[in-house]
This record gives structure tokens, sequence and C-alpha cells, in this order.
């Protein structure tokens, strides 16, 4: 669909029979006189093309008319961003050739939904990380508004506005998107079910309770033993890990780069870090650590469940495959298997791994190992530790499910 410029496969005259038969027998001269006849040698009697290529005019290549690439806008919050915003992006990229990504100013946000989790710098970095998002306009409105629908058409060239089939309503009841589908220029996606921010507050809420059930220290919350995390509803399948891979491997020679982590509520410090390891080669591979193995070292589970972490990961443009349930330490074995170049690790960790065997070992006797300066110093702790000092402003979040 994208509007490059291309070209009538037709060879023309240059494959056919026409000009070979030219260079037949008395071929020179014949060739010769076509071209004395073309620009008028025989008695001044000129013509602009010789009449003999008339009939084959038509089958020089042409040029074909540029086709404008179609461009798509879609808007939203995308506070404590997961999965299913960028399953829904990934949704209306494909309704056109370019995506075009609206992220809702802090002060709409607080106005129509409550205070946001996330900075707009942070929403930034996690919007524009997305592989699908090829533009990205801060401090949206809420509201698809007429004056900003027409600079959407005029100054973005934007040929469709994109939301999902949930509703999505102003404070008055009325439909956010009713101008652009007045006008015929809104096209549909499909809600992802089974995540929600409103449903990863509570998963929080649930972890971490409220500030007086649970202890601060240097590091953060930490959640008391009897807290369980809320069960996600979430169903992965084959399929969908297929639409958010790239399907393909290292070339030859490619220098792979090797990163793990939990990833747990995805985050711009994740964004930034996976950019910089991505940075130090050609092919950058991403370790996901199980559950279990988080929970062990960490003393509770995390927020979002391996394959919830997994989609999160391999929707990120820096990202080129991923290993689901990487083991903690990184072997020999594992560097032969997939060829890593490099192993790096953030200076930014979560959990503590005093006493334990150091997982970077064998890289680090193998002289591959580099620690790599974080970018940012928030953690999944520290965004759980912004709703839990904001429970109650949280609460009319909840109600809107």
């Amino acid at each position: 669909m994208i509007g490059l410029l291309a070209f009538e496969s037709h060879q023309g005259l240059w494959n056919s029979g026409y000009y070979s038969q030219l260079f037949g027998i008395g071929g020179v001269m014949i060739t010769v006189a076509i071209l004395m006849l073309s620009t008028g040698y025989f008695g001044g009697i000129g013509a602009p093309f010789a009449p003999y290529f008339w009939p084959y005019l038509g089958q020089v290549p042409k040029k074909r008319e540029c086709k404008r690439p179609v461009r798509v806008y879609m808007d939203g919050c995308f506070d404590l961003m997961h999965y299913g915003h960028a399953n829904a992006l990934r949704q209306a990229k494909m309704l056109g050739d370019q995506l075009v990504v609206g992220v809702v100013s802090d002060e709409e946000i607080v106005a129509n939904k409550g205070p946001p989790v996330l900075s707009m710098e942070e929403r930034l970095t996690l919007v524009s990380g997305l592989k699908w998002v090829d533009e990205v306009i801060p401090n949206a409105p809420y509201e698809i508004t007429e004056e900003f629908m027409n600079t959407l058409f005029n100054k973005y060239s934007i040929d469709y506005i994109i939301h999902g089939d949930d509703p999505c309503l102003l404070p008055d009841g009325t439909d956010a998107y009713a101008l652009a589908k007045k006008v015929g220029r809104y096209k549909q996606i499909k809600r992802t079910e089974g995540v929600s921010s409103t449903d990863i507050v509570g998963r929080i809420l649930l972890t971490f309770k409220q500030k007086d059930a649970v202890a601060v220290d240097e590091v953060g919350v930490k959640p008391t033993d009897e807290l369980k995390s809320q069960l996600s509803h979430f169903l992965p399948t084959s399929r969908r890990i297929m639409q958010f891979s790239n399907g393909q491997a290292p070339s030859p020679g490619a220098r792979v780069v090797y990163i793990d982590g939990a990833f747990d509520l995805f985050h711009a410090g994740h964004v930034e870090i996976l950019s910089s390891a991505r940075q130090l080669g050609d092919f950058l591979l991403v370790g996901i650590h199980d559950d279990q193995s988080i929970r062990d070292r960490r003393g509770y589970r995390p927020i979002m469940h391996l394959h919830e972490r997994t989609l999160s990961v391999l929707a990120c443009r820096y990202v080129d495959e991923v290993i689901i349930g990487a083991p903690w330490e990184v072997s020999k074995d594992m560097i032969t298997t997939f060829n890593i170049s490099l192993v790096v690790h953030g200076t930014v960790t979560e959990g503590n791994s005093a006493g334990e065997i150091d997982p970077y070992a064998v890289p680090k006797s193998m002289g591959i190992f580099k620690t790599v300066t974080s970018p940012k110093s928030i953690t999944s702790v520290s965004v759980a530790t912004r709703i839990v000092d904001n429970h109650e402003a949280y609460k009319e979040l909840e109600k809107e499910g």
C-alpha cells in the first residue's frame, strides 16, 4: 500500500522482436535510414519521430502516478502501558500505511479520567518505542473537536481516525469521536480483552494493598506475605505471539546482544535500556524470566504474568527476539546456542541478589559482559508505589471499568 514510485514491467521494444529485426540482413542500413528520416536529412523532410516506431511508443516503460500513503490516527492516554495498547496500535497500523499516535495531555486526563500514573515524557517514550508507530503528537486533546479534526486532516494529512469498539464518552455522556464518524473518516478496531489500565491498577492494589498495609524501605514498597496478585484473564495463543514477533533470525555474522530481566509493568526505563542495548549490536535477544523465578528472588509474583510481559517486550521496536522463561544464569551452552556476542545488564535493578551466585559469571569469564548505564531510574516498584500513594484518586479510575 505504500505509495512509492513504481514502473510498469513492460520490456517494450528492447526485448521484443522489433528492435532485433533491425540488425538482421541489411539491418545497419535500415537503421541509418530510419534515423535520417527522423531528423530530416532526406530533402529537409523531417519528422519528430520515425513513423516506423509510432505503433510501439506505448511499450516504452512509463512512470506510474505516485500514490500517497494512507495515514491513520489513533489517540489515547497510554497510561500504565500494556499489551492491550500495543495490540490496538498494531491493528490500527494495519488499516493504513503510516500510523500517527496522539498522546493525551496530563490536563485532559485529569479532567476526564483522573490523575495519570506516568508523566507525559514517560508516556511519549513508551508510545514512540512501539514498532508500529511512525509519528507521535504530544498533548493531544481527549475529544476530537472540529478544530483538532481539521488539524489532523490538513496539517498531518490524516485519512482516517481509529478507535476501539469500546465506548469513549465525554463527561457529558457524548461520543468523543462523533464528528469523525459524521464525516465518514472513522474506522474501528477490536478491543483486546483481558487487560486494561484499570485492571492493572487493581492488581497492584491487591498485591501491595494500601500504604498502611505495606512496609517501605529504601527500595520502595514491599508487599506483605498474605497479599496475592489478582489473577490475569489473559489467555495466550501462539497466533498472538506471532502477530507481535518480527519472525526473523539474525543474519550470518550478525552481532547478537543479549539482555534479560523481568520487564514487569513495562515502562519508559525498559524502553530506554533496550534501546541502549540494541545500539551495541545488530540483533537484540531479550530473556524474560518466568513468574516463579521472580517470586523466588523478590518475594512476590510479578504484576504481569510471563506471557503478558512477553508481548510487551516483543512490541518494542528495539527487540528482535525473546526467550520466554529464560534461565536466571547465562550459561556457556546458552551463549553457544544463540550465538551471543555480548551480554549486557543495566545499572538499575530490582530485587535482592545478595548472597546469590552471579548469573553473569560465565559471560564475564569469557570477556563478553558489559554493564550499561540505565538512562532512567524508574522501576516497576516505583510505578506501583505511585499508585499505592494515590489510592484514593485511583478509586475513580476503577469505577470506570
